[in-house]
């Protein structure tokens, strides 16, 4: 008798049944839990903290430093100021004193990126050119600005000894005020030439630059066609790949296999023909054929150098050869996988706004990472640097952790947020594809995919991407470590340092591969981050093959869509800019143009990549615990049904290919006894 155990209503079921059901399931869309509750509460902690940083800014002046301007004396322009201890000139009433002026704006730390010129609050920015101190005496007399130190008399000016130091430097440029940040910036930009320079290193000549920047600016409307144009591009080529999946994939094989051919046979002519030019040589007089440097030598090298070559051609040919064979059926699942992708942005259009919220939520966060960091450069401690007579803000003690911490919050909640996109995609996706009648699905699966990840998975998506943000530190701090010390470490140390950067990208590449599986898992089954990634990865590890495929037959086909948007574009680009400048002149929009389009194209298609993927775990899942019986039918589509149709007619082929070569050898026994 087999052994039995209660259950919790107070019935018995047999063990082997109870093991059974303990067993991992995959219930795809029917419950929902929240996961990983407490690494949703830590995001939260961190995002209260970023916020803090922000406050603390805020209420300790940073802000107000950056927007109104303070001068060299640590006065905010525009209010009235509290006196500083040990710094003379502090304290003042800047209540009329908008603008900040820089007695020598043109000089400028080309390292450091700033002005390093005396400032100071006046009332009024000079609207001319002040040529002498007559003029400053004059401009200070009518307007009540004056722009020389505050303890130097408007009226004395050109008398004063001091009014070589503490007074603009001759000729005074005109200059007005920069509509946010009021600062007294010169018409004429001639003096950031050298800064521009520094900025700007592939030009050296500033009438080019000038002929670009016209050209930027003639060519405004035809720039903002292109792309639109690369937009349009981007959205078709999602739908034509779908009904051109076959014959593409396959011509690319095609390609392929013929290059790798082609190559070895050139080779191996090469070195054929290099060996019979020695024959003929060997069977001359070796003295009036040899060299005085020894001239056969490099010969023999040479053919011995293109015989390596073809046989290491032939070995890569052989093994391509090879894998082509074995994974011809996979090719297959490929162009069944694109083909349902297309599907899948048929019924599911606003997948193709993807790129545009993620692309808008990074933007918004960026610049506000940028304002809070300006912030922080103007929040701390005033202090006198002795050298310059200046006083400067800056972070001390413990608040200077502050600025590691806004920069972990960059690289965190960025990810954060391209997760967000992968995890709302994976949510439709899989909403599409474990849903069988394709007319019941939701109004706005999109829409039902944000709702459940706000609902139940931020925790999920914010341990995925604080995961990846612990690999991408590391490998930011040794590039940076790298660039410092060019030129000065040796090549052990530089070898090392480009070996482990390298190692951390490769590591990163990888998890975030495995965590848009994980993703994946999460929306079909609602797990957490470690159980989702634990069973996506069992299931990629059982279909290796196939996933090789997909990732480098798809990623390649993708790739040169992308490669076609950019022609395209820049050959439309060609045919519009041709007809008003010449080309000097319209490469910078051309370039501008061709990157939008790279961009467009890779925000798109890398949609569509993570859509294949999905459907392939999705697939996966679905042939391992369904067989088409009933009770367990399969979830898939028809393009999917038919090729796993086919495979399963290649295999019972196989199998009775087999059993007929075994049959004989069974019965040659029975035969002879007989």
């Amino acid at each position: 008798m087999s052994e039995v155990r209660r259950s919790g209503s107070g019935s018995y079921r047999p063990r082997s049944s109870w093991i059974k059901r303990t067993k991992r399931e995959w219930k795809p869309l029917e419950d929902r839990s929240c996961t990983d509750l407490p690494w949703f509460l830590l995001f939260t902690l961190f995002l209260v903290g970023m916020c803090g940083i922000c406050g603390f800014t805020i209420a300790t002046g940073g802000a107000a430093r950056l927007v109104f301007g303070y001068d060299s004396y640590g006065n905010t322009c525009g209010q009235r100021n509290e006196p500083i201890e040990g710094v003379r000139l502090s304290g003042l009433d800047h209540t009329d004193r908008k603008f900040v002026f820089f007695l020598d704006p043109c000089n400028i730390d080309i390292i450091q990126r700033k002005i390093k010129s005396m400032a100071l609050c006046v009332s009024q920015c000079p609207t001319e050119e002040l040529l002498t101190y007559y003029d400053l005496k004059r401009f200070a007399m009518m307007n009540g600005s004056e722009l020389c130190s505050y303890e130097l008399p408007g009226h004395k000016y050109p008398s004063l000894p001091e009014r070589f130091d503490k007074c603009p430097k001759l000729p005074v440029p005109e200059s007005k005020a920069l509509p946010v940040f009021n600062r007294c910036t010169p018409v004429d930009i001639s003096c950031y030439a050298k800064f521009a320079e520094a900025v700007v290193t592939f030009v050296s000549d500033n009438s080019m630059l000038n002929r670009l920047i016209a050209g930027v600016a003639a060519s405004k409307e035809i720039i903002v066609g292109l792309c639109l144009l690369a937009l349009v591009l981007s959205m078709i080529l999602m739908v034509i790949i779908r009904y051109i999946s076959a014959v593409l994939v396959w011509i690319l094989t095609a390609l392929v296999v013929l290059g790798s051919l082609g190559g070895t046979s050139v080779l191996w002519w090469l070195y054929i023909d290099y060996r019979m030019t020695m024959n003929e040589t060997m069977t001359k007089d070796l003295t009036e054929t040899e060299e005085p440097n020894g001239g056969m030598k490099p010969t023999k090298d040479h053919a011995q150098g293109l015989l390596i070559y073809a046989v290491s051609a032939t070995v890569f040919t052989g093994i391509l050869l090879l894998l082509m064979l074995f994974m011809r059926k996979r090719v297959a699942l490929t162009i069944a996988l694109f083909h349902v992708a297309g599907k899948v942005f048929i019924h599911l259009p606003l997948l193709a706004l993807q790129p545009f919220c993620t692309f808008l939520a990074l933007s918004l966060f960026w610049v506000y990472w940028i304002m809070v960091l300006l912030f922080l450069g103007t929040t701390g401690n005033p202090e006198k640097n002795e050298d310059t007579g200046l006083v400067e803000f800056r972070l001390s003690g413990a608040l200077q952790y502050m600025t590691w911490y806004h920069a972990v919050g960059l690289i965190w909640i960025s990810e954060f947020i391209l997760a967000c996109q992968q995890m709302t995609v994976a949510g439709a996706v899989v909403t599409y594809y474990f849903t069988r009648d394709k007319t019941k699905l939701p109004v706005t699966p999109i829409l039902s995919s944000v709702l459940r990840l706000v609902r139940y998975h931020l925790g999920t998506v914010a341990k995925g991407s604080f995961i990846i943000t612990l690999v991408k530190i590391p490998r930011l701090i040794l590039m940076y470590i790298h660039n410092q010390l060019k030129g000065k470490e040796n090549a052990c140390a530089r070898c090392m340092l480009k070996a482990c950067i390298c190692c951390l990208w490769c590591l990163e590449k990888c998890l975030n591969y495995l965590n848009q599986n994980a993703y994946a898992a999460t929306a079909i089954n609602s797990t957490s981050f470690c159980t989702s990634a634990r069973d996506a990865f069992m299931i990629l590890v059982e279909n290796a093959l196939r996933v090789a495929t997909i990732n480098t037959v798809g990623d390649f086909v993708l790739f040169l869509g992308k490669v076609l948007i950019v022609t395209c574009t820049a050959f439309a680009g060609v045919l519009a800019l041709n007809y008003q400048r010449d080309y000097t002149e319209w490469v910078l929009p051309l370039i501008i143009v061709c990157l939008f389009a790279f961009l467009v194209a890779h925000c798109f298609l890398s949609i569509f990549e993570i859509v294949v993927d999905v459907l392939f775990l999705c697939f996966a899942i679905d042939t391992k615990y369904n067989n088409g019986t009933p009770g367990r039918e399969f979830y898939m589509d028809k393009a999917l049904m038919e090729f796993v149709e086919n495979s399963r007619r290649s295999m019972a082929m196989e199998e009775r290919g087999r059993s007929k070569r075994a049959r004989p050898k069974e019965e040659a026994p029975g035969t002879s006894s007989a």
